[in-house]
């Protein structure tokens, strides 16, 4: 049997020798190629670590991957078939300028924020900067060209603006939002719910500080389309109108022309690459400051943070597990010891430390207002090329190093990631990590507030924190006045003269200009404006009784007439207590007759001077009252003439003609600088009445104007044209006018309440350098820190702050000195070639 087997293996081998050896001939796989059935297996578990089953559906369409059902005009977005979101826009607040304390401040009315969301609600905030189409950006710095002699200025004063701009990140456009959504069976439902969450959510948002505003359906779909489209920048055109003619759906406008996610770190969205990261907290801490560091990068980037609080039983309960876990390792830990012989108190430092931060954190839940909340952290990066990508992350990364955590890839789940970091409000990642409220409310999401307002709007410099520009319209705010206050030397005029000249340009409002140094001239005579020299060898002419018509009535025209001829006596004839309410009486009594003629038939040469009311005053004799009041009330009428004659006989007599100045020219300056002490304040006096007449004439014509007082202080001195100012700047606001104060002292609108109702009704306050003493001043009144002050202590010229309504802004103003405009708004000649003002 034995020797059988053998003679058959015998023969086998014999067979097989001259047969080729299948597994010798068979050629190599090639390195780095996949059989079918190995691309299927990694196709399956590119599924399983994505966290999709085999059934189910891959989107075939860009419009498919955008994860919501539909958009409400109103702005509600239903995400499912049970979720439902709304979202708000909140704007930045000078968190980096606050003292310590008030951003501790903020830091707890952010943690009530955090808190007021409660399990059942979801919330998510979107923080995004995007890269601004350069077209876009520089068509709102262009000047239309006008059939008039200031096209070359038009042109040199946006080229100005164009490159002022590119010093910033004005290219980069940054914005904040919160998402929050509810789950609910219906629209009716969600919208109930959402309409009382957004009620509670900008009350809690002002009282953090920040204005907020909601988005409509539209203002929402601009956001994704941003967001899906940064490679392209293309305008957003849509209307739900449109769409319900089109019979398309709203994600055909938002969505790019194609995404990639066959790469498991990154994708393409357009002709955008992205990588989708997250934030690996293993800090036990983090620096408030770590959202502004990543912020601050001028790229394409997104930060989301999807939180949703635990409820408070299921949190305590999490955490007794937790401790009860480390507990058991803590037990066994010192079996081992014990078993080993040597000390049952040493343990590993982890699980000592676990054990301290498990207590403390059950200890915070239990007795501090604390609450557990899961947080996701995803940061999107963004690059036109594979290199620019990797460039952005390396930098991100290394911010999330400084700040001791990891920036973790999300591999294999970029779609989820990307459609997780949009502003839906979904969260499909399955990468949460709990924290308290207090942890939470460390990632704050403020630094620095940004003051860039669409056009028509006027540059008032570059923000000195983030270098981007100051653009602002002072007609937008509830209260226009303004006043611009500096040390001598800081600047005051020429910021005066920029505004003026920006106004010129970009607005048909009217300008007037109170000019006491005679600096405003070369700007004036460069914008073919009137300049008139009101001076005792003037050939021009400023009538102080004239009267504008254009009021309701002419009672109403001519109370206010009275008002202002009181106060003209007043400062003449009033000495150092004024004058008694008898003696206003009697000036008031009589200018009611002066203007009877003028008002029958209001022909120039039918307008009253001076004289007229001297003359009344005069002839005053009441009838109605007994002989020795009578007799009591003439000798006060003559008195108060009396004090007329210098101005009406006398050398002052300059104001007692009528106007011969053509009013009509749309910026005039009133040159008072040779006028002398005597008729200085008269002189600022009357050019304010004037001013006044104007700006009722506008009224009619819905015509702004613009008046600036230079060297304000001068009206602020004497109690009688201090409340006449006081009474004007009241008026103005009312009347379509927009006074601009200058003066070195804020101390100067603080010699009355009064006095200090011009510095309350003023909502723009432009800060140059202050002396010491100013300084603990508006510390006071406007509430500035130190951080703040810092701003306008020994600052150069053309440097402080700007308050805008509620918004404090630093700012830094370096004109360009090689230009046209700034040799028309330069009054110095040794500082032609300085840039900063004067």
């Amino acid at each position: 049997m034995k020797k059988k087997q053998e003679s058959a293996e015998k023969q086998e081998t014999q067979k097989n020798k001259g047969r080729k050896n299948p597994e010798k001939n068979k050629e190599p796989k090639k390195p780095g190629r996949l059989s079918f059935s190995e691309k299927r297996r990694l196709s399956e578990l590119r599924r399983t670590l994505a966290g999709k089953s085999r059934g189910q559906a891959v989107p075939d369409t860009a419009q498919k991957t955008i994860t919501f059902q539909k958009m409400y005009r109103d702005g509600i977005c239903q995400v499912t078939n049970t979720f439902y979101t709304r979202m708000v826009e909140f704007y930045d607040i000078n968190y980096d300028l606050l003292e310590q304390s008030d951003q501790e401040d903020i830091l707890v009315e952010y943690s009530r924020f955090i808190n007021y969301f409660d399990p059942s609600i979801k919330f998510e905030l979107f923080l995004f900067n995007r890269q601004v189409n350069e077209t876009v950006l520089t068509e709102q710095f262009e000047i239309p060209l006008q059939d008039d002699a200031f096209n070359d200025i038009r042109e040199e004063y946006a080229q100005m603006l164009k490159k002022q701009s590119a010093k910033g990140n004005n290219g980069i456009l940054k914005s904040k939002y919160i998402i929050f959504g509810v789950e609910s069976t219906g629209i009716r439902e969600a919208r109930n719910k959402l309409n009382n969450i957004q009620t509670d959510v900008i009350r809690n948002l002002d009282n953090i500080g920040t204005n907020a505003r909601i988005l409509d359906g539209k203002a929402r779909l601009r956001i994704l389309h941003e967001y899906f489209n940064q490679g392209t920048m293309e305008p957003f055109r849509f209307s739900f109108q449109e769409l319900a003619e089109s019979g398309k759906s709203v994600k055909d406008y938002i969505a790019p022309p194609g995404f990639d996610f066959r790469y498991p770190s990154r994708f393409k969205s357009g002709d955008m690459y992205g990588r989708v990261s997250y934030l690996d907290m293993i800090a036990p801490s983090v620096s408030d400051g770590l959202l502004k560091r990543l912020l601050d990068i001028d790229d394409n980037l997104t930060v989301t943070l999807h939180m949703q609080t635990i409820d408070p039983v299921k949190a305590l309960k999490k955490l007794k597990g937790a401790l009860s876990n480390i507990q058991k390792m803590k037990i066994e830990e010192q079996k081992k010891a014990f078993r080993g012989g040597y000390d049952m108190d040493i343990l590993p430092t982890d699980i000592v430390t676990y054990e301290k931060d498990t207590i403390d954190l059950l200890e915070d839940l239990n007795t501090s207002n604390q609450k557990l909340i899961q947080v996701t952290f995803l940061i999107t990066c963004y690059g036109r090329t594979k290199r620019d990508l990797e460039n952005i992350t390396q930098r991100v990364s290394g911010i999330i190093q400084q700040a001791n955590c990891n920036l973790r890839c999300l591999q294999y789940l970029q779609e989820q990631g990307l459609m997780a970091s949009a502003p839906i409000g979904c969260n499909d990642t399955g990468i949460e990590r709990d924290l308290t409220t207090k942890s939470a409310a460390v990632l704050v999401p403020f630094s620095t507030q940004e003051l860039f307002m669409p056009a028509p709007a006027v540059y008032y410099g570059l923000n000195a924190l983030s270098n981007n520009m100051i653009m602002a319209d002072r007609k937008r705010l509830r209260t226009p006045n303004g006043v611009i206050l500096g040390t001598p030397g800081s600047g005051k005029s020429f910021s005066a003269k920029r505004e003026i000249l920006s106004c010129f340009l970009i607005t048909k409002d009217d300008i007037i200009i109170c000019d006491p140094e005679g600096e405003y001239f070369p700007l004036v005579q460069a914008l073919h404006g009137q300049v008139v020299r009101l001076s005792t060898n003037s050939n021009d002419f400023l009538n102080p009784m004239d009267i504008q018509l254009s009021h309701k009535s002419d009672k109403d025209a001519l109370k206010l007439k009275s008002d202002f001829l009181i106060t003209l006596c007043d400062l003449i004839a009033g000495g150092k207590d004024g004058l008694e309410n008898d003696e206003k009486g009697i000036i008031d009594t009589c200018i009611k007759h002066i203007y009877d003629k003028y008002f029958a038939n209001p022909l120039p040469e039918n307008m009253p001077v001076l004289e007229d009311l001297y003359h009344a005053l005069l002839k005053y004799d009441p009838k109605d009252i007994e002989p020795e009041l009578a007799k009591a009330a003439k000798a006060k009428a003559v008195r108060i003439a009396n004090s007329l004659v210098l101005y009406v006989h006398g050398s002052q007599n300059y104001f007692n003609h009528r106007t011969n100045v053509d009013s009509h020219n749309r910026i005039m300056c009133f040159d008072i600088r040779d006028l002398g002490n005597q008729l200085k304040e008269i002189g600022m006096l009357i050019v304010q009445d004037a001013v006044w007449n104007r700006v009722s004439q506008n009224r009619e014509r819905r015509i702004a104007t613009r008046y600036y007082c230079d060297e304000f202080h001068l009206l602020l001195k004497e109690k009688q044209t201090a409340l006449y100012s006081v009474e004007i700047w009241k008026r103005f606001r009312k009347w379509g006018g927009i006074p601009t104060g200058l003066t070195q002292n804020v101390g100067d609108f603080l010699r009355s309440e009064e006095i200090e109702g011009i510095l309350g009704n003023s909502d723009f306050v432009y800060l140059l350098n202050q002396n010491a003493k100013d300084q603990q001043i508006l510390a006071d009144k406007l509430g500035l820190s130190e951080k703040q002050l810092a701003h306008v202590t020994n600052s150069e010229p053309g440097c402080g702050l700007i308050l805008f309504d509620n918004v404090v802004i630093p700012f830094v103003d370096k004109y360009p000195a090689n230009t046209k405009t700034f040799a028309i708004m330069n009054t110095k000649p040794e500082d032609a070639g300085v840039a900063d003002g004067s």
